[in-house]
């Protein structure tokens, strides 16, 4: 019979967090970022301190002080992304501001799927000093804290307020992290007194436990149902999303599309599954899609999504498809399966492709190739486009710019803003080039979420592409990137103020108001020093005055092992499609009906007409 260790809570949960391994016998999570505060330094800080330096864990578990929780969040998103879920970080924070700083990155990582334990300290369970400072105070309920603010935003939530609860919250935690279908953010509300209680654990308990991920095989009669559609399709294309990636199922992919002839498209997530090399990459589909990928769609008699769960950017807002286009969805979750009348085949990528290919033996599709060839030319020549001495770059030409220095070790990153969509429109990414955070559409991921992505793939360059308004959002992971020598290049594009909301805007019948420095009620316009900003937390900083310095500039850093940023000013004219014949779709932002001048009327009759294409659901 095996005997039991007394120690706190706290230790407990560390000391457990320390001996979950992966298949390949890494941790499951490697460490934890921190910000210490009231409700997590004393308890839980102690027992970090400890399995850092001392011997509560077997081999040493890291502590990585971070410099914002929402940030540090976002960095062992981008971690996990980067690893494919194959291993996610923990978060502990204070209570109060320090917990609900995390709660817009639990969304970001509910959207995406993305696996992240947060540990946020909680208020005093056994009620003595109540109400205890940072307490939010419900007044008619007494078992809420600011915590409960996780319950919409994570899979799975619980209030520790016994130390003997983590015997089965911890393993629930873990199952939902591990869960191909279910995965996604965790909360555990740990109460700051309960951190401290010590109780005599199960020295079984710590022994290391390895968690694997399923592969389910799908339904029989599903398979036969999908792989007749596909068979008797003339006009097939395929919707590429994340799930592709996160079954590592991109060597599946290439071997089913090019055994069968049919065209992959690509979503936000799924981009870099298939290199854009191959012959059968139409590229990016949807609102900010090519014109191949959306020609094929729009004429395509069975549109099959895999690992995608069909978002507006990448349907067009359901008109990118015929009303008679059969769709259906190969899926993990089947909650993501059945979206918009799609057939679904419930099951994990990777078997499902290598099962379906082989039903459909000889089978091969004839698809126009020519689109995709003169789609290529129409890019290569908007992102070589010449700019003159008295203009400024606009976005595909500085990404021309840095595709030009780019090697098959380089990953772009982004977030939000222009810089998105010009991206999926026009980056051509080798296999596993390109990482963007788009389900959230999250502002100030960008420079977090690069040290995040360096750490999972430190093998790689990390291009982190940011405009100026989401810099200024959160930049100051920049600090801990230097503080941890961890390397990565960020160009950083300064158009003045929010440049694609303000096209937005201007696009759906509104005056410019709000977004761009200049149409804000401000006394004096801003003279924001970005390059001094960024080299005042240590960053080698630089302003490039033209395409050509940004290209020098990207090839030294690599000499670096400190983050590098380099600040060049662009043009906030033109979205990333403009210019280029068939790309992009309509996207559905509502537009007022009445009480605007003749633009906004021009604006909402074109809205009507646009409505009036979308696709309804079985």
């Amino acid at each position: 019979m095996s005997g039991t260790v007394r120690l706190t809570a706290a230790q407990a949960m560390v000391r457990w967090l320390g001996a979950q391994m992966t298949a390949e016998g890494d941790r499951f999570v490697p460490g934890i970022w921190a910000i210490f505060g009231h409700g997590n330094v004393a308890g839980l800080g102690e027992a970090l301190h400890r399995a850092q330096y001392g011997d509560l864990c077997e081999t040493p578990f890291p502590t990585w002080r971070g410099q914002n929780e929402q940030t540090m969040a976002h960095a062992a998103l981008a971690f996990a992304k980067g690893r494919a879920r194959r291993q996610a970080m923990a978060v502990t924070t204070s209570i109060g501001p320090g917990a609900t700083n995390v709660v817009t990155a639990a969304a970001l990582a509910h959207v995406n799927r993305l696996p992240l334990l947060i540990i946020a300290g909680d208020v005093f369970a056994n009620r003595r000093p109540d109400p205890v400072l940072q307490q939010i105070e419900d007044f008619d309920d007494g078992t809420v804290s600011a915590n409960d603010c996780f319950r919409p935003v994570v899979r799975y939530f619980d209030r520790i307020t016994r130390p003997e609860q983590l015997l089965s919250a911890l393993p629930r935690a873990l199952r939902v992290m591990t869960d191909p279908a279910n995965c996604g953010p965790v909360c555990l509300s740990f109460c700051q007194d309960v951190q401290a209680d010590a109780f005599d654990w199960p020295e079984a308990l710590f022994s290391p436990r390895t968690w694997h991920i399923r592969r389910p095989a799908p339904d029989a009669r599903e398979l036969e149902e999908v792989a007749g559609m596909i068979a008797r399709a003339a006009r097939p294309v395929i919707i590429c999303g994340g799930g592709v990636i996160y079954s590592g199922a991109e060597a599946a992919l290439d071997g089913f599309a090019t055994r069968h002839q049919i065209p992959v498209t690509e979503t936000q997530a799924g981009k870099s599954a298939l290199s854009q090399a191959n012959e059968l990459n139409f590229g990016a589909a949807g609102v900010d899609g090519s014109a191949a990928a959306n020609t094929a769609l729009a004429a395509a008699d069975l549109v099959i999504g895999i690992g995608t769960r069909l978002q507006d950017f990448t349907t067009g807002s359901r008109a990118l498809f015929a009303q008679d286009t059969k769709l259906l969805s190969i899926n993990i979750q089947g909650y993501d399966a059945a979206k918009h009348g799609a057939v679904s085949l419930v099951a994990d990528a990777k078997v499902a492709l290598e099962l379906l290919s082989g039903k459909l033996g000889d089978y091969r599709a004839s698809p126009d190739m020519a689109s995709r060839t003169t789609w290529l030319a129409a890019v290569e020549a908007k992102c070589q486009a010449t700019v003159t001495p008295d203009d400024l770059p606009n976005d595909a030409q500085v990404i021309g710019a840095v595709q030009a220095v780019a090697t098959e070790a380089s990953v772009a990153l982004c977030a939000a803003g222009t810089m998105p969509g010009a991206l999926k429109l026009l980056w051509q990414p080798s296999a596993g080039g390109y990482h963007m955070e788009y389900g959230y559409s999250c502002m100030g991921y960008e420079i977090a979420g690069a040290m995040g992505l360096k750490l999972a793939k430190p093998e790689r360059e990390v291009l982190c592409f940011v405009g100026d308004g989401s810099y200024m959002m959160a930049n100051s992971e920049l600090a801990t990137a230097v503080m941890r020598r961890i390397p990565f290049t960020v160009i950083l594009t300064d158009n003045r103020g929010y440049g694609c909301i303000n096209r937005l805007q201007k696009g759906t019948g509104g005056m410019p108001f709000n977004n761009m420095y200049v149409d804000c009620s401000v006394e004096d316009q801003p003279q924001i020093d970005y390059v001094a900003h960024a080299a005042s937390m240590g960053a080698h900083a630089v302003k490039a005055r033209d395409l050509d310095a940004l290209k020098a500039e990207i090839l030294a850093a690599r000499e670096r092992t400190i983050p590098t940023v380099i600040v060049i000013e662009t043009t906030a004219a033109d979205g990333p499609g403009e210019g280029l014949a068939g790309a992009g779709q309509w996207w559905d932002v509502a537009v007022p009906e009445v009480g605007g001048p003749e633009r906004l009327r021009v604006a909402y009759d074109n809205y009507i007409t646009n409505a009036a294409r979308v696709r309804l659901s079985n």
